[in-house]
């Protein structure tokens, strides 16, 4: 299985998610399910199913989140010595070309994109064109709006 990157960050919010869905929720929904099956003719029982369907979401939730964890390559973007470059990990402050406005965007895995906190995915058109970028290149990415031209103002690794 292919390695999956993370920042440190993205990786400890993955252990978070991880530890309370086994000891908060797991356990809560087998007492949904204890209650459901203490009603009665379980055929019937509305509640005994959406505890059922709850608890498969749960269980299959927990598999996927520890799958990403073993297979992740965790980053921790303070240490990272890129030279001056794009890599993953790396916080990127951009200038549109043509209207002159900023923006600052921090490269991270897929479970850690978040647009409005300024954290894309590397797999998103602007991040595979900023890969291997310096200060002072003209990156040209292609938006669902046309092509956009940006300036790298600065990198670094934060």
């Amino acid at each position: 299985m292919a390695t999956i990157p993370i920042t440190k960050r993205g990786a400890e919010k993955l252990k978070a998610e991880l530890q309370k869905l086994k000891t908060v929720d797991r356990p809560s929904v087998i007492n949904a399910i204890a209650e459901a099956r203490a009603q009665g003719d379980l055929s019937e029982n509305a509640e005994y199913e959406v505890a059922k369907d709850r608890q498969g979401f749960i269980e299959g939730r927990i598999q996927e989140v520890e799958g990403k964890l073993s297979a992740s390559q965790i980053i921790d973007p303070s240490e990272l010595n890129a030279g001056g470059r794009v890599v993953f990990g790396a916080t990127v402050t951009l200038e549109d070309e043509a209207s002159g406005n900023q923006v600052t965007y921090q490269i991270v895995g897929e479970d850690e994109a978040d647009i409005k906190l300024g954290l894309i995915n590397i797999g998103s058109p602007i991040a595979r064109a900023l890969i291997g970028k310096e200060e002072g290149d003209s990156v040209e990415v292609q938006a669902p709006g046309g092509a956009r031209h940006y300036e790298v103002v600065a990198v670094s690794y934060i």
